[in-house]
Order: C-alpha cells, then structure tokens, then sequence
C-alpha cells in the first residue's frame, strides 16, 4: 500500500512540472513529430543537457505558429508569426538554451518575445522568467497565448528590450533573440556575477556570430560560438551605435 501511495505521489509530482506532462500520444497527434525532433534535430546535432531535451520535448511547438503551419511546426527551421518576424529553428533554440547553463532557481530575462516558445521552453527549466516584446500586437498575442497554456510564471511586457528589465534585475541569464549590432550596456549592468548573456551580434542584416558573455569579477568575458541569422532588434538598437 505505501508503495502504491509514493507511486501515486510521484506521477502527481510530474503532472504539475509542466502543463503538458500528462499528455499522452493519443491525446497529442503531435507527439511523434516532436520526438524524433528532439532526436534527429537537436540531440543528433549535439545538444546534450538533459533539462533542454526535456523541455523541448515537452513544450508543443505546434500551439506557438498559425493553425495553417501547424504541420511545419517540428522541421528545424524558422517559421514565420506576423509583424516581419520568425520562430527560430528548433535547434538554435535548443542551442541557446544549452548555452545560458540554467539552473532551476535561475531568474532569466529574454528580450524580444515573440511567439513565446523560447520563454515556454526557458520556464520548463527555472523558476523566474521575464520577457520583453517591442512590438504591439505580438505582445498582445503572445501574453493571451502564455496564460491560455499555463504558463504562469512566465512575465511579459510590452517595452524595448534595449534598456532590460531593472524592476527585476538582476538576472542569472539574459537571452537576446533578435540581432544587434553590440551589446546593450543595461543588459550588461542587469547580469549577476557569474550571469551568462547569449545574443546573435553582428552588423549585417543576414549573419551574426552567436555570442556569449560571462560575467567574471565585473568583466565581460566574450564567447563567440556559431554562425546564425536573426531579424534585427529594432527600438534603440535600431538607433545607437556602439558608441553611443
């Protein structure tokens, strides 16, 4: 009997984990597609913490794109939402991920929102996690989208990502996923000691290096990890300069 009870205990746990965790194949048409996403896409191509392969197998990709491309939603590559903007490739979200080294109680800022799948799959992983979106109507989409699909620790605002989100600094990993031109000095000034900050810079519109940045003793120590395309950060970055 009191092995049936911790049994019970136990599945009752991983229910509440993430609002997908009891979804059985039957009830998620999807299911399949998302596995072997998960296994050809980004565990074959090399990613290997656990806690990403976990959420991305969990978070329904298919529920973040317009019902039209639903069927598209699993192949690694960028789909479109609206406004000029994309869902990345399963991969580099996977990538970005891995690279930002979470930890569950990690506090994260994600700037540019967009559909919300990187901040679904980011609150699979940590506690605490705050995103930002520029424009208007992705926003408006994306905060009735986060609630319909429980995502309640999820925060999004409306603003430009630029200038981070001091209220909530600081933050143990920042996520920048649209392109820029350098890095934005408030996002520096809002990563903890030992923080990591991953973003696609560079000038052209086509190409970017993804880089990232720990935060050791008060200095940014500059990874640069793979080539990447990205739409541009628009707001201030749009504007400024590296020297601004």
């Amino acid at each position: 009997m009191r092995a049936r009870v911790l049994v019970i205990c136990l599945l009752f746990s991983l229910a509440i984990l993430s609002p997908w965790a009891g979804l059985s194949s039957s009830d998620d048409p999807f299911a399949r597609a998302r596995k072997r996403m998960v296994e050809v896409d980004i565990k074959g191509r090399g990613i290997k913490d656990r806690r990403v392969l976990r959420a991305m197998g969990s978070v329904p990709r298919h529920l973040f794109v317009e019902e039209y491309l639903r069927r598209e939603a699993y192949a690694d590559y960028p789909l479109p939402i609206g406004e000029g903007q994309t869902i990345s490739q399963p991969y580099v979200v996977a990538l970005m991920t891995e690279l930002l080294e979470l930890k569950p109680d990690d506090r994260v800022l994600e700037i540019g929102t967009g559909s919300g799948y990187q901040a679904a799959v980011l609150a699979e992983i940590v506690k605490e996690v705050y995103t930002i979106e520029i424009r208007k109507g992705l926003f408006e989409k994306v905060k009735r989208r986060l609630k319909d699909l429980g995502y309640h620790s999820i925060k999004v605002k409306h603003g430009d990502g630029y200038f981070g989100w001091e209220e909530y600094a600081p933050f143990d990993a920042i996520i920048v996923t649209a392109a820029a031109n350098h890095i934005p000095p408030p996002l520096l000034k809002q990563l903890k000691e030992g923080g990591r900050l991953v973003i696609p810079l560079g000038s052209t519109r086509y190409f970017q290096t993804l880089t990232r940045i720990t935060m050791v003793k008060g200095e940014p120590i500059v990874e640069h990890i793979t080539s990447v395309r990205f739409v541009p950060m628009i707001g201030r970055m749009g504007s400024a300069t590296p020297h601004d």
